[in-house]
C-alpha cells in the first residue's frame, strides 16, 4: 500500500464523480522492489484503433525490455474516458501502478498531489538527461518553476482529417481552411444519411481541447494570470457556443455523435459516413478499419481566417503522453530503467511511428518517417500554432466541470434544445462555480 499527500488528492479528486477503482502496484503481491526488482505494473493510455491493438503493439516491446533487465512488465491500457479518474483513485487510495502514461494537460494538477516521481537533474540523467527531449515538450510535463512530474513520450497536436472520395462526390476540391468554408462545405455533405464533421461529445477531454482552441481565437484563456478560472468571458461562451453550433445550428453533426466517447466518430469516418474529424494522430486507427493512405488526407485545423499562427489563430492545444512513475513505487530503480527504455531513441522511432505521433526525443526527430505528409502537419502545427493548455493545479477539474458542461449542451443539441448564448452562459456559469467552492 502506498502512501501519498492524501489531504492534496482527496481536494483535487473531490469535485470528480463516479472515480473508478484501481489495482496495485508492484507493491501489490509478487512485485518487485529495488532489492528484488523483478516486475513492474503499467498503465498505458490507448492509443491505438483499440484496446487489444495497443496490446498487440507493447507486447512485444515489453518482452524486449524483460530480456534485456530480467523485469517483467504487468500491462493495462487504460481507455481515455476512464483514466484520469483511474490515477486520481490511485492518488487517494494510495494503491497504483508503478508506471503510467498521463494526459500532458493533468501534469501540474497530479503534480499538486505529490503522487509523482519528481523529475529532477539525478532523475533526467538516469535516463539520458533531460536535454534529449524538446524544450516544448519538457514545459508540458509540470507547473513552470518546478522539477517536471514525468516525462514526455508521445507529442501530439490536432488536424483536420478529411475523406477524400466524400470530397471528391460533393464537389470539393480542397479541405477547408477556415471555419466559414467548413460550415459550407459541411451542409453540401450532410445528406442522404452522410454527415461532414464527427465529434466525441461525451468525452470530457476532447471536449476541453477544442473549445480550449477556439477559445484563443476569440482571445480566451478560461483563466486570468492568477489562475482564476474565467470560464463566463464573452470569448469562453463564443468558443463553446461555435462548437456546439455544429451539431444545434449548422447542423453537420450527427446527433447521436453527443453519447460518442469511445472513438466512434473515427469508426464513422473510416466508415464514410463522415467526411471530417479533428483528431490527434489517427493513421494507425484508420489502417486498422481497412482505409488506404490514399483514402483521406490532413490539413491544418481551421482558423477563422488567414493561416494558422500565433494569437487569435492558434488552432490546437499542445497535445501529448506523458510517462510517469509513482513517488512511493517499491521498485523505483527498476521504474526508471522503464522510462529509459520507453524514451530510448529506438523505441521512439518504433512507437511514434506506429502510434502516428511525434517524437519529443530531438534524435528520434531525424527519422525520415516524421516527414511524411501527415506527420508534417502536427509537427509544424506543435511548432508555429499550438498553445499549452493552462498548467494550474486544477487542470482536471476544468476538463471535468467545463467538459460536462460542453457534453449537456451537446445534449440539449441532440434533443432538439435550442442552445442558445444565454444557455451556454448559465452552464459555464455553473461549471466556474463548482470550480470555486
Amino acid at each position: 500500500m502506498r502512501t501519498v499527500r492524501a489531504a492534496a488528492a482527496l481536494a483535487l479528486a473531490g469535485a470528480l464523480t463516479a472515480v473508478a477503482g484501481c489495482g496495485g502496484g508492484s507493491s501489490s503481491g509478487g512485485g518487485g522492489s529495488n532489492e528484488s526488482p523483478k516486475t513492474l505494473t503499467y498503465w498505458a493510455s490507448n492509443q491505438g484503433p483499440s484496446i487489444e491493438a495497443d496490446k498487440k503493439i507493447l507486447t512485444p516491446e515489453l518482452k524486449k525490455f524483460e530480456q534485456e533487465t530480467g523485469i517483467k512488465v504487468k500491462l493495462e491500457v487504460v481507455p481515455w474516458a476512464d483514466l484520469l479518474n483511474r490515477i486520481l483513485a490511485a492518488t487517494t487510495s494510495g494503491q497504483g501502478p508503478d508506471v503510467l502514461n498521463i494526459g500532458n494537460t493533468w501534469s501540474a494538477s497530479l503534480q499538486a498531489t505529490g503522487a509523482l516521481l519528481p523529475w529532477d537533474q539525478k532523475n533526467f540523467d538516469a535516463i539520458g538527461g533531460r536535454d534529449r527531449f524538446v524544450d516544448s515538450a519538457v514545459a508540458s510535463a509540470g507547473a513552470e518553476g518546478q522539477d517536471p512530474s514525468a516525462v514526455p513520450l508521445y507529442s501530439l497536436a490536432y488536424a483536420l482529417y478529411y475523406n477524400k472520395k466524400m470530397f471528391a462526390d460533393a464537389g470539393i476540391s480542397q479541405p477547408p481552411a477556415t471555419w466559414d468554408q467548413l460550415i459550407a462545405d459541411g451542409k453540401k455533405i450532410s445528406k442522404d444519411g452522410k454527415w461532414a464533421l464527427g465529434a466525441e461529445g461525451a468525452n470530457l477531454s476532447n471536449n476541453i481541447h477544442q473549445v480550449f482552441a477556439l477559445g484563443k481565437q476569440h482571445g480566451a484563456d478560461f483563466f486570468d494570470k492568477a489562475g482564476k478560472p474565467t470560464f463566463t468571458s464573452d470569448g469562453a461562451v463564443a468558443a463553446v457556443k461555435q462548437y456546439v453550433d455544429f451539431m444545434a445550428k449548422d447542423k453537420i453533426i450527427a446527433p447521436g455523435n453527443a453519447e460518442y466517447a469511445q472513438n466512434q466518430s473515427l469508426q464513422d469516418f473510416a466508415k464514410g459516413k463522415t467526411a471530417m474529424v479533428l483528431w490527434q494522430a489517427a493513421a494507425s486507427t484508420f489502417a486498422a478499419q481497412g482505409m488506404k493512405p490514399e483514402d483521406w488526407g490532413v490539413a491544418p485545423v481551421p482558423v477563422p481566417s488567414g493561416a494558422p499562427g500565433t494569437g487569435q489563430n492558434v488552432n490546437s492545444m499542445v497535445a501529448g503522453i506523458n510517462i510517469a512513475v509513482f513517488n512511493n513505487t517499491k521498485n523505483i530503480d527498476g521504474a526508471k530503467k522503464f522510462v529509459k527504455f520507453m524514451t530510448s531513441d529506438a523505441e521512439q522511432k518504433l512507437l511514434n511511428k506506429t502510434y502516428g505521433s511525434v517524437p519529443p526525443v530531438k534524435a528520434a526527430q531525424e527519422d525520415p518517417a516524421f516527414s511524411a505528409s501527415d506527420v508534417k502537419v502536427l509537427r509544424d502545427t506543435l511548432a508555429t500554432s499550438a498553445a499549452p493548455l493552462p498548467q494550474v493545479a486544477n487542470e482536471s477539474q476544468f476538463e471535468t466541470t467545463v467538459g460536462t458542461a460542453v457534453k449537456g449542451l451537446f445534449a440539449d443539441a441532440a434533443a432538439g434544445k435550442p442552445v442558445t448564448t444565454e444557455s451556454v452562459k448559465a452552464a459555464l456559469t455553473k461549471a466556474q462555480q463548482q470550480m470555486t467552492q
